[in-house]
């Protein structure tokens, strides 16, 4: 296993600290493959003693990074790695290079008033998580090590202690920028870039027009991100520019929730009451954020070029949308007549709160005549209200080409049978409290697979219990 420091290298853009360890710590979860792609040929206490900050490999440098960001709307000009640390970076066997960073770290410079700690709550929802979005395709951290504790941390209750080991290609934010752009260090923002350049894109110059490529890159990166998002139902919860990854992943999961039943302005922060980042402000709270990156860029890239690639955010989230939408329909081809088809689907699944993961999921099998699929019927409330609407689609997939069987796998390849409801995560937190890993190995098992058709977990796939919409998830999970 090969580390490399060369952001710890850059001094002036955070400290070094020392992890703090964790009280009798036990292992809970190993991302072996995840290792293994990476090179780390650990034994489980070696993963033990680093998760939980006991020890450290010989060339790890622990670093807390610095940033600023937008938070809900408002301007804070020094966060960083509160309880976070950047242990080091690997060089793949293929070459790439990841972060190792873990959170719980402990204190940092960047604390604040925090006591720097995870708790397994938080911690096994963001291990959840990340696996959940890498396996439906969507761009994420990973989850690669989480390590529970005796130890009490005080939230909204006591609760016990964790640590993540999480990796990434770059944990790199917009706020990163943001914070040498407020702080009077402008100098330092082309270094930033060149690091970046240097890690993860060797193939754009270091100069103006590298920069302008770099910011195209991550507008389109973004716009596809949240593309993915928005067609698979998740929403983030806390999208301030702290938490907008200059790679185009999805970073630092709290409040964040798939949709049960179809809310177009659902809100999944219990912390966010006005809406902010509701599931459908997402695209534009993209566009939003990435304006403020652009401003931060705005000394080292021309301004017109940073306006011509924010241009075309709209254009590409749209385009990768609709060509997801397609996709989860069983269209291949694009008829005029598709965006009203699409928008009445919405108001009538908006209306009757049709769940939004099992209703594509189902609508694979519909028949081109005939009453409708029993598992289907069962998700409308007012069946008789589609008729029109069933009628318009049979027509539209007469239209296509390929078989009925072709459609069916073409769309169950796209629309997943599980997602990781709130319920099941927090059935599984519930018991990890009490010692038992077991619901979790399970939610994983079904994660890493969730376009297969499993019928021994099909209690998996059903819609949410009415219990489920009592659950209160804040920025603090």
């Amino acid at each position: 296993m090969i580390l490399d420091n060369r952001y710890a290298g850059l001094e002036w853009a955070g400290s070094r600290v020392q992890p703090t360890p964790l009280e009798a710590p036990r292992l809970l979860l190993i991302n072996y493959g995840l290792a293994e792609s990476l090179g780390m040929a650990l034994d489980d206490r070696q993963w033990l003693e680093i998760t939980s900050g006991q020890r450290l490999l010989p060339d790890m440098e622990p670093f807390a990074q610095v940033y600023a960001g937008h938070q809900f709307g408002g301007f804070s000009p020094r966060l960083g790695d509160g309880r976070a640390l950047l242990l080091g970076e690997v060089v793949t066997p293929a070459g790439e290079r990841w972060d190792l960073h873990l959170k719980g770290a402990g204190k940092t410079p960047y604390s604040r008033f925090g006591d720097g700690r995870a708790v397994l709550r938080s911690s096994l929802r963001e291990y959840l998580a990340s696996e959940a979005l890498y396996h439906l395709g969507i761009p994420t951290t990973r989850a690669l090590c989480l390590v529970g504790s005796s130890e009490p941390v005080y939230r909204e209750q006591v609760e016990p202690g964790a640590a993540l080991l999480r990796a990434a290609p770059s944990h790199l934010r917009f706020g990163h920028f943001e914070y040498f752009y407020y702080s009077g260090q402008p100098e330092r923002i082309p270094e930033l870039l060149d690091y970046l350049i240097d890690t993860q894109w060797p193939d754009l110059d270091k100069s103006p027009q590298g920069y302008t490529a770099l910011f195209d890159r991550v507008v389109m990166r973004t716009a596809e991100l949240i593309a993915h998002w928005q067609a698979v139902g998740f929403c983030h919860g806390v999208m301030n520019t702290d938490n907008m990854s200059m790679l185009g992943l999805t970073l630092d999961y709290g409040p964040y929730g798939f949709l049960d039943g179809y809310d177009p302005g659902h809100i999944c922060n219990h912390s966010d009451p006005a809406g902010r980042y509701a599931y459908d402000q997402q695209p534009a709270v993209g566009l939003w954020n990435l304006q403020r990156l652009a401003q931060a860029l705005s000394g080292h890239i021309e301004l017109e070029a940073l306006q011509a690639s924010l241009g075309q955010y709209e254009h590409r989230l749209l385009t990768a949308y609709s060509a997801r939408m397609r996709q989860k329909l069983g269209l291949e081809q694009w008829q005029d007549e598709d965006p009203a088809l699409f928008r009445d689907m919405f108001t009538l699944m908006a209306e009757h709160k049709v769940d939004y993961s099992c209703w594509f999921r189902r609508l694979a099998l519909l028949e081109a005549e005939g009453e409708l699929p029993p598992s289907l019927a069962a998700l409308l409330p007012a069946p008789e209200a589609w008729n029109d609407w069933f009628s318009r689609y049979r027509s539209r997939l007469a239209q296509e080409n390929g078989t009925r069987a072709e459609r069916r796998a073409a769309m169950d390849a796209v629309n997943p049978k599980y997602v990781l409801r709130n319920h099941l995560a927090q059935r599984a937190i519930e018991r990890a409290e009490q010692g038992d890993m077991a619901e979790a190995d399970t939610l994983l098992q079904l994660l890493a697979a969730p376009f297969d058709d499993q019928p021994e977990f099909n209690a998996y796939a059903e819609p949410a219990p009415e219990w489920a919409a009592s659950l209160c998830i804040s920025c603090s999970s």
